[in-house]
């Protein structure tokens, strides 16, 4: 029986689950009859109709129920104070019908769960709930733009806009993907360890810093209803239109004509269109006018957090408005020079979920941090720059590589690695008579080095000037050791790997 990660990006219009044994072998989609679509990349719609004996889920309800009657966008509902019971009995038994009809040999030791990196507290607070009531040894949570990004193949400390049209919502974001040079990776947020759980406080969900986010409370769902009118629907809610307007409008993103059934209103007979007819319904209800208010209050915000747009490492569309040909112009436009493809836009998040986690490799997470002593030439100081956080998961899937530079005349570089202190102490306090203890913020970090003599590694030629000398490769085993490699950038000698210690 094969063991592995289970990745769920639940949507608002649709639910994608991947699957990953071991970090060596690819990433793929599930498809999970009955509750995908026969067709096309495995979506589950996420819809819910309540039967007499039980309820029909994603497929079942298009193929068999009442689609007008179903519950549906209960995603944007669980994000409310007190969620709807209503929204939550749907998301419950959708979730538990694919728990339900995974296959047999398929023993999920990893549930990785997605959410939107801000502004959905309660959806998480609600999704990590469920999920606490399965028996799966671990369980993570990956933040959305961060998993777009990765799976787009976006590198870590790049910046990136992403822009995700979903069914209900769309959502523009500016985010810093956390890592990079010197800095320890965008990883997921483990809430559960070999089937224990871990303190909320060990590790904060930092994947992804986001400079600037806006967006409206209409998408994919709200341009159907427009379609649908323009085609001649009766009303814009009206089901069998809008089914038909949506078939219409994703044929049309990859075709310049396109002609659907429509069945459900009388007769079954065709209805056929062209690009242009949409891009023009599209015109006329005025989105390129929200998008725009959208991308000023985003570069708003990138100024003020000392950003520019014009300085993105890519644009990322995502969701299923990305496949729009009107949306890809409308980014070329704004942007242009700047986009990035994205050759599988539905699926970016979960298999980007599925890189945030190191299929079955962890093996633990580090309970202290680790910061080496470096000198930073603007301040004219040392300071300890974090190498790995506490709550990181080990042995660490790739190199974390950091670039020092040397002064003039230096023929060895010390390496002085260190262990963070808490970064907050308590203090005793009383009340009523009787003591207790408060935490107290305890202001900039200390650092306690390392015993022993540290490592130096040898640089000949001696440095000329102040440049980048050492470019340095860190990473962790499966024993809990530190080891370092590396090259001198100026004589191309390489050396490494040698070990540093053990951490805990």
């Amino acid at each position: 029986m094969g063991q592995g990660t289970l990745a769920i990006d639940l949507g608002s219009s649709s639910t994608l689950v991947a699957w990953q044994g071991d970090a060596s072998s690819a990433p793929e989609l599930l498809a999970l009859p009955p509750l995908c679509r026969p067709s096309g990349p495995p979506l589950i719609p996420s819809l819910v109709q309540w039967g007499p004996s039980k309820p029909l889920l994603g497929q079942q309800v298009l193929d068999g129920g009442s689609p007008e009657s179903c519950v549906r966008n209960f995603k944007l509902l669980l994000n409310q104070p007190t969620p709807p019971p209503e929204a939550q009995r749907a998301a419950e038994a959708l979730l538990q019908g694919i728990w339900e009809r995974l296959p047999s040999d398929r023993l999920p030791q990893r549930l990785v769960l997605t959410a939107p990196v801000e502004g959905f507290g309660a959806y998480r607070r609600w999704l990590l709930s469920w999920a606490s009531r399965l028996a799966v040894p671990e369980l993570a949570l990956v933040d959305e733009p961060t998993a777009a990004a990765l799976g787009a193949g976006l590198a870590p400390g790049s910046l990136v806009l992403v822009l995700d049209m979903g069914a209900g919502t769309t959502d523009l974001s500016l985010v810093r993907l956390e890592g990079g040079e010197g800095k320890a990776a965008p990883m997921a947020q483990l809430l559960r360890f070999a089937g224990r759980n871990l303190a909320p406080e060990r590790q904060g969900l930092r994947t992804a810093r986001v400079l600037g986010k806006a967006g409206q409370a209409s998408g994919g769902l709200q341009i159907d209803r427009h379609w649908a009118l323009a085609l001649g629907a009766p009303h814009a809610d009206h089901p069998a239109w809008l089914a038909a307007a949506e078939q219409l409008k994703c044929a049309l993103s990859s075709a310049s004509t396109a002609q659907v059934l429509l069945e459900g209103d009388g007769p079954a007979r065709l209805l056929r269109a062209r690009r242009q007819q949409l891009e023009t319904v599209l015109d006329n209800n005025g989105l390129a006018a929200q998008l725009d208010g959208l991308l000023a209050q985003v570069e708003a915000a990138a100024r003020r957090a000392g950003e520019r747009l014009d300085q993105l490492d890519g644009v990322l569309a995502v969701g299923g408005g990305s496949q729009l040909p009107w949306l890809q112009q409308w980014l070329a436009q704004r942007l242009p020079q700047r986009r990035l493809p994205v050759a599988q836009p539905l699926e970016a998040v979960v298999r980007g979920a599925l890189a945030m986690t190191p299929a079955l490799q962890v093996l633990d997470v580090l309970s202290q941090a680790v910061s080496l002593r470096c000198w930073d030439r603007r301040l004219q100081a040392h300071r300890w720059h974090p190498l790995f956080l506490a709550g990181q998961a080990w042995p660490t899937p790739q190199p974390l590589e950091l670039v020092l530079s040397c002064s003039s005349g230096q023929t060895a570089l010390e390496l002085q690695l260190g262990t963070p202190e808490p970064e907050c102490r308590a203090e005793v306090v009383f009340h009523n008579g009787l003591p207790s203890l408060r935490a107290q913020a305890a202001g900039a970090v200390r650092v306690c080095p390392w015993e022993g003599a540290p490592q130096l590694l040898s640089i000949e030629p001696a440095a000329q000037g102040e440049a980048d000398r050492l470019r340095l490769q860190f990473r962790i085993d499966g024993q809990q050791q530190l080891w370092v490699q590396g090259q001198d950038l100026v004589s191309k000698q390489v050396f490494g790997p040698q070990r540093l210690g053990m951490l805990e």
